[in-house]
This record gives C-alpha cells, sequence and structure tokens, in this order.
C-alpha cells in the first residue's frame, strides 16, 4: 500500500455531513449514552432477581464494555468514518458482514427507541394512571421525530442538556443517599446501612445462577456507549474528542452504575424492589423527599426521551452509510437542507412506531420483549467490533497497515476475553425461556438480510467484490 492509500484511508470523512459536535457535547453524548433506561427502569426487575449481586453484575460487564470500547476507539483513529461499525466490519471481514452489521444495528436502533418510548409511557403512568402507555408512546414519537430534523449542533445541544439533567440527577441521588447513610436523617434512616447489602440471605440471595442471568439486562443497560462511533464523522475534531469519552468510560461507570446501586441497595433493602418500577424513584419514596419521587420519575422520563432521540440520530446515520455502500435505497443518501438524513430518521421513525403498537396489545411484555431482541442485536454489533479490531492488529503486526495513534491496552488480547463473554452471555440468552425469543427474532432477521443480500449480488454483483478486493489488499 502507497503511503498515499494510507493518508486516503486515514482521513476523517465527513461524508457531507456538518462537523458540529464539540468537545462538551461528543463527552456528554458518551456520558448521556452510558446512563438510559437499562439503569433506570430495567434495574428494578433485575434487582429482583439477583439482589445486591446487581452490583457485581454491572461492574463485570462494564469492565468488557471499557475493552470494546478501546477496541473501538483504535478502530476510529484509524480510520474515523460516521457509520463506524458497518465500514470496519466491511473492511475487515468482507461486504455481507458490513451489510449485515449495519442493518442490525439499525435494528438496535429501532428496538431500542421502542424500549425508551415504552418506559417513558410507564413513567408518565405514574402521574397520569389513566393515560394509556400506547397514546404516550405515539405523542413522544411524534414529537422527537420533529426534534431530529434540527441540524446536527442543535441535536448535540439537546443531547448536551438532557445528558446534564440526568448526570446531575444521577449525582444528587448518590449524595443524598450517602447523607441517608451516614446522618440517618428521612424515613429511611433507622433501616438505611451497609450491612443492607449481605444482611438478607447474603450478597448473592437467590444463587449465582440467578445473579448470571441478569447479565442481559445489563448488558442492554450498556447499550448505546458505542454512539460516539457514529458521531466521528460529525466530530470538529475527533483526534481529541473521542479518545477522551472513550478513556473517562471506566469512572462513568463506576460512579452511575455501581456507585448508584450501591448507595441505594444500602438505603433500601434489595427485597423492597420489584419488576417495572424504577429503583430510583422507590428509594425517594421511601426517603420520603417531599415530591422527590415525582422529580427523579421526570429524570428518568427524560433519560428514556433522550436516549430514544439518540436512536433516531443514529438510525438515520447508519442508513445513509448502508446507502453509500449500494446496500439500502439509494434515497437514503440525501441530506437535508439542515445537513441531516432526514428520510432516513424518517424510516426508522416509522418501524419504532411498531412500539407504539406493542404498547396497545401486550403494554406489560413490551419492554421485554423489546429489550431481548435489542440485546442481541447489541451483542452482534459489539462482537463485529471485537472481531474487526482482532483483524485489524493482525494487519498492523504484519505492517500492512498504519497503526493508530489510540492503540488499545492489552492489543487484541482483550478484545479475545471480551468476545468470549459476549458468547458465554448469548448463551445465557438461549437458556432462559423468557429472552430466547429474541434469538428466534434474530434468525428470522437474518434470514431476512441473507434474501435481500442475495437480491442485491444479483442486481449488482460489484457489490459483493469491491469491498473483498480491498480487504486482500490490506491482508
Amino acid at each position: 500500500m502507497t503511503s498515499a492509500q494510507v493518508d486516503t484511508e486515514q482521513t476523517p470523512e465527513g461524508e457531507g455531513y456538518e462537523r458540529g459536535l464539540g468537545s462538551r457535547q461528543v463527552q456528554m453524548i458518551a456520558i448521556g449514552g452510558a446512563i438510559g433506561v437499562g439503569l433506570f427502569l430495567g434495574a428494578g426487575a433485575n434487582i429482583a432477581k439477583a439482589g445486591p449481586s446487581l452490583i457485581f453484575m454491572y461492574a463485570l460487564a462494564g469492565v468488557i464494555i471499557f475493552f470494546i470500547m478501546r477496541a473501538l476507539g483504535e478502530l476510529l483513529l484509524y480510520r474515523p468514518v460516521s457509520g463506524s461499525f458497518a465500514e470496519y466490519s466491511r473492511e475487515f471481514l468482507g461486504p455481507f458482514f458490513g451489510y449485515f452489521t449495519g442493518w442490525t444495528y439499525w435494528l438496535m436502533w429501532v428496538v431500542t427507541g421502542m424500549a425508551e418510548l415504552t418506559a417513558a409511557a410507564i413513567y408518565v403512568n405514574y402521574w397520569f394512571p389513566h393515560i394509556p402507555q400506547w397514546v404516550t408512546a405515539l405523542v413522544f414519537l411524534v414529537i422527537l421525530f420533529g426534534v431530529n430534523l434540527i441540524s446536527v449542533k442543535l441535536f448535540g445541544e439537546l443531547e448536551f442538556w438532557f445528558s446534564m439533567v440526568k448526570v446531575t440527577a444521577l449525582i444528587g441521588m448518590i449524595v443524598i443517599g450517602l447523607g441517608v447513610l451516614t446522618f440517618g436523617f428521612s424515613s429511611a434512616g433507622d433501616t438505611a446501612a451497609v450491612s443492607n447489602l449481605w444482611a438478607f440471605d447474603g450478597f448473592f440471595p437467590k444463587g449465582i445462577g440467578s445473579s448470571l442471568m441478569t447479565l442481559q439486562g445489563v448488558m442492554f443497560a450498556y447499550l448505546a456507549v458505542e454512539l460516539v462511533g457514529v458521531t466521528a464523522g460529525e466530530s470538529e475534531d475527533p483526534e481529541k474528542t473521542l479518545p477522551k469519552a472513550i478513556n473517562t468510560l471506566p469512572w462513568r461507570i463506576a460512579l452511575f452504575y455501581v456507585g448508584a446501586l450501591t448507595v441505594i441497595l444500602c438505603v433500601v433493602k434489595w427485597t423492597e424492589f420489584a419488576p417495572g418500577v424504577s429503583p430510583f424513584v422507590e428509594a425517594f419514596a421511601k426517603i420520603g423527599i417531599p415530591a422527590g419521587a415525582g422529580i427523579v420519575n421526570f429524570v428518568v422520563l427524560t433519560a428514556a426521551l433522550s436516549s430514544c432521540n439518540s436512536g433516531m440520530y443514529s438510525t438515520g446515520r447508519m442508513l445513509r452509510n448502508l446507502a453509500d455502500s449500494g446496500e439500502a435505497p439509494a434515497a437514503f443518501r440525501k441530506l437535508s437542507s439542515t445537513k441531516t438524513p432526514a428520510l432516513g430518521i424518517a424510516v426508522s421513525v416509522a418501524f419504532m412506531g411498531i412500539g407504539v403498537v406493542l404498547n396497545y396489545v401486550v403494554p406489560e411484555k413490551a419492554f421485554a420483549y423489546v429489550t431481548s431482541v435489542a440485546t442481541a442485536a447489541g451483542i452482534w454489533t459489539w462482537l463485529m467490533i471485537l472481531i474487526s479490531h482482532v483483524l485489524y492488529r493482525r494487519a498492523v503486526d504484519a505492517g500492512r497497515l498504519p497503526a493508530s495513534p489510540f492503540p488499545a491496552p492489552g492489543g487484541s488480547k482483550c478484545s479475545y476475553v471480551a468476545i468470549a463473554f459476549l458468547l458465554f452471555v448469548t448463551g445465557l440468552i438461549a437458556y432462559d425461556a423468557d429472552s430466547r425469543i429474541c434469538l428466534y427474532v434474530m434468525a428470522v432477521w437474518a434470514a431476512a438480510l441473507g434474501i435481500g443480500w442475495a437480491i442485491l449480488k444479483s442486481r449488482n454483483p460489484h457489490i459483493a467484490a469491491r469491498p473483498e478486493q480491498d480487504f486482500q489488499k490490506i491482508g
């Protein structure tokens, strides 16, 4: 490969987008992506299943997520592009994997959007129990669609403030919880104690097996941390902002997941939490702070809407990336006057509307169904990131590709560990009768994509040949 070719492949590709995301916005998008409905709502069901051991599960999964993000970071600084996961799969594994990963990441965000809409409807029911869930979900869907047609700079600003609300609230909850533990004030002060972490049937009250079964829900809570990769094509200075966003991930996980859950489970006994109720809302209700539970409910509602907003952002960009590669209708390549992929966003929102239907047909099961499908799609995306990283490192070690200025610690060793962990979680999903349905959905999805790929190849054979030639060139 010539030096000119290397320079071309390392050039950040804006692909016509406006580079309107500044450092503070990328930082907050990264932070906000790690604080979503999986933590605020999903943790309630997982606490009921695993008790205090859920803290350990979040910490364990957090280490794996850091491995994934450092692998992605190395690839992003090698070649920062919008639609990064599909691009790297296309480059290192071949055209079909790029096509499959792009569409599967799109599916992940569509069903995540459904989950967020479902959660938002549940939160609104806290104040207005007589309003049907599907009505609330539909209203939020329409509002966020309108918001998402603005410029990327305004999108980043909205996400900055959405994330600021979540971060401020979580820190406030931790401080208040520590105050209850230290000074014993509030109605929860008499029973709040660190010993609550083991006093009720131990740290693993329902056994290690039951705790491990929560890993699928825990991994769903971490979906969206990879969103910084999608912002690469619209970041003002990706070489500086992306490493900073990724390197701050460990303290974010330690504070917002492990720290917040530890404080809550010290303040309120784990036996008092139930599925379908946010543990944060429940904790403030137990503490007895006037309007505290209502305030927290507003915050978690903001979190759900923020995540759904991010989903609309990323699905539109991924559809455009697929269209650029000839793997989606060419109409998705067009940008609006504000440089947003408006058509891709509109189509994605239409599919998110299926979540509204689910809230009408099976409101009590809607959240569990869509989270399991989103987790399976997310696991595939993470696996593609990790495998692409392993192949990239092989090419670098052999001198066929330039080294990234942001190498992952341990080379590809940590990627192998993360791959094994994700395969283990997939096995847990297959073992659990309630979540197994997502694997059936993914099998149907894979068959549909396989048929689509066969049609694409028959109409345009060079789609399959071109990326494979590039892959041969890099080894």
